[in-house]
């Protein structure tokens, strides 16, 4: 088992505090006014904004002046801080179904989309359906409860705002490496039981070849890298499940620690998504979370952001361990999402139609 036993050091901008974050601003990439137009005359020409998603292609998405703004956000996600704000994307011009059109076209120029639950649905819309986010079939982004500190089931995952909430909905974020590091300065002892895998409950949304829950630690090294997988409510929710070992009180002990880490006011930032934010996640190396919110009585205006879980060309080798819930620890595959209960041929295929067009290996099986 390879520990993480000293502070990671190299990329220094993915250890960040939240002051030092809130200085920097060299994670936020607002769209100029070319790149804007740019994307909204793309918007406005696309030719039935409504068709399925796998039908189109990625040279259909001209992004223009945006293009390199985009990569360079992308970039810091996956090089730097881990976490990136394109600002501007185009809202006010164009309507809804444009708007989740460009963010899919978005998305084929910087990777594979994964599903992203028991639907196999590959671009999630987020907004409370009324689900119960602590059940032990509850998602935090179809309800409106706060949200513990979580990792999305991807290399990266982008959100895109379209309506906010009438209150609340913060989003609340923490650099799992600076986590690593607190606790290593100040309880030693409870590092080593985080590289121990842990198991976390699919929510009842396994393939049928799938088991109920999935083991993984919640650190792990690889080429020189540190890496973090969290989410209590899963973890909590696996207890329950048949074949699942009790945790030791020095685990919980150790968990406790780690979620008290992640909100304390020094390592946690937060922002407010605006119509038109674009946030980028890295999740291997950023937690997050979200505050409840109350959204508004009109159905036109309430909260809705569209959701991307992104395999990415350019992904590092994930640590021993995380195969399981990745299904590839190799770099540049096609790795990461929930495949759920309609994940099929017809996903196989573009899948595989995705990943030539951006060099990328299909696992087998």
């Amino acid at each position: 088992m390879a520990t993480m036993r000293e502070p990671m050091h190299g990329n220094e901008r993915v250890a960040w505090s939240a002051p030092w974050l809130r200085d920097d601003r060299g994670w936020i990439f607002p769209l100029e006014d070319r790149a804007r137009r740019d994307l909204l005359a793309l918007a406005r020409s696309l030719r039935d904004p409504d068709r399925p998603l796998f039908d189109w292609m990625p040279e259909e998405f001209d992004l223009g002046a945006a293009l390199p703004v985009l990569r360079a956000a992308f970039a810091e996600a996956r090089d730097g801080t881990g976490v990136a704000l394109v600002r501007g994307l185009p809202r006010e011009e164009v309507t809804a179904e444009r708007f989740r059109a460009l963010v899919w076209g978005i998305g084929l120029h910087f990777g594979v989309a994964r599903p992203q639950g028991r639907m196999s649905e590959y671009l999630s819309a987020v907004r409370d359906e009324g689900t119960d986010y602590r059940s032990a079939t509850g998602r935090g982004y179809s309800s409106n409860a706060g949200l513990d500190f979580h990792v999305d089931g991807c290399d990266v995952v982008a959100l895109a705002c379209w309506n906010v909430a009438r209150a609340g909905g913060q989003s609340m974020f923490t650099s799992s490496v600076s986590a690593h590091n607190a606790m290593l300065a100040e309880r030693p002892d409870l590092v080593d039981p985080l590289y121990e895998p842990f198991c976390y409950s699919r929510q009842g949304e396994q393939a049928p070849d799938e088991p109920p829950f999935l083991r993984c630690p919640i650190y792990g090294v690889a080429d020189g890298r540190l890496f973090g997988r969290w989410n209590r409510n899963r973890v909590k929710s696996a207890q329950a499940l048949p074949g699942v070992p009790k945790l030791t009180p020095l685990q919980w002990e150790a968990l406790d620690m780690l979620d008290g880490l992640l909100r304390r006011p020094e390592l946690m930032a937060e922002m407010w998504l605006a119509p038109g934010d674009l946030q980028l996640m890295n999740n291997h190396v950023v937690l997050h979370s979200r505050t409840p919110f109350e959204d508004h009585a009109e159905p036109e205006r309430k909260r809705l952001l569209w959701r991307l879980w992104l395999a990415t060309p350019d992904s590092p080798r994930l640590p021993p361990g995380w195969a399981e819930p990745f299904k590839s620890a190799e770099p540049g595959t096609v790795r990461g999402g929930i495949r759920g209960w309609h994940w099929d041929d017809a996903c196989r295929a573009w899948e595989r139609r995705q990943a030539a067009a951006l060099g990328m290996t299909v696992p087998a099986g």
